[in-house]
């Protein structure tokens, strides 16, 4: 008896934001891997082409499609061009986010904060309700918002970013609950400390990093690539039906 591949992507399109680097790049390498033709996406076309060329060189297919999820006509043009190109969605991951402020709470000036709650609270919303949108014309798909461990735990001198992370853990679970009529999965991944540029002002502050791994039990920072299963997974048939789900990749963070 032969058993079905439940992770094998072949033939979906996938759409992975803020993938040039980092966690992103990570889960969009994987699910090249596992045969999705992913859209590698960012700000500025010229990483992402390098991305995406390297996964074309390793024998996966992907392209470039650029796009800023904190500009509401970029959201916009980037879904027409996928339908245009493809016809279709069947994995979407917000990954892409903001956080240009470190510092106390009480020092957030308002182009801070307004930058963080555009990018990632408005971008995720309007990506969620494009991308489902999209997926419900062709069957359904699968959602997968990148969230993190300070949705829960509020990170230290990281006040406007928590707040909006906990934003997107609840609208997971609106969307999921609305979306799943259509057919359409929506889940997140609570990240922990994870070794990436965007980390780095937490993870080069000795201070801060040595509390995070006292609350950390495998008392390390993850690599980007520890995150991508986890994606793989949600994006794949095997998680046919987990949908709402929060997964934490963290540690052991938030039991501590």
């Amino acid at each position: 008896m032969s058993i079905p591949n439940t992770f094998d992507l072949t033939g979906k399109i996938a759409l992975v934001t803020g993938s040039s680097r980092g966690i992103g790049e990570a889960i969009a390498r994987l699910l090249a891997a596992h045969g999705a033709h992913v859209i590698i996406s960012s700000r500025k076309a010229e990483p992402c082409e390098a991305v995406a060329s390297s996964i074309r060189e390793a024998g996966g297919k992907a392209s470039v499609l650029a796009c800023h999820v904190g500009e509401m006509d970029q959201i916009d043009a980037t879904f027409k061009a996928i339908e245009q190109q493809f016809g279709r969605l069947d994995i979407l991951v917000n990954n892409a986010a903001a956080n240009p402020y470190f510092g106390h709470i009480t020092d957030t000036d308002v182009g801070a904060f307004q930058k963080t709650v555009d990018v990632n609270i408005r971008g995720y919303f309007f990506m969620c309700s494009g991308g489902a949108k999209l997926m419900h014309k062709n069957g359904g798909g699968s959602i997968i918002n990148i969230a993190s461990v300070n949705g829960v735990i509020p990170g230290m001198a990281q006040g406007i970013y928590s707040i909006t992370k906990a934003a997107v853990i609840s609208m997971t679970h609106a969307f999921a609950k609305e979306c799943a009529p259509m057919k359409v999965r929506v889940n997140a991944i609570l990240p922990g400390a994870t070794d990436t540029k965007f980390a780095s002002a937490l993870t080069s502050n000795e201070m801060i990093l040595k509390l995070v791994m006292a609350h950390t039990p495998m008392n390390r920072v993850a690599e980007p690539s520890e995150m991508a299963g986890a994606a793989l997974y949600l994006a794949s048939d095997a998680a046919s039906y987990t949908t709402g789900t929060c997964l934490n990749v963290d540690g052991g963070y938030l039991l501590a």
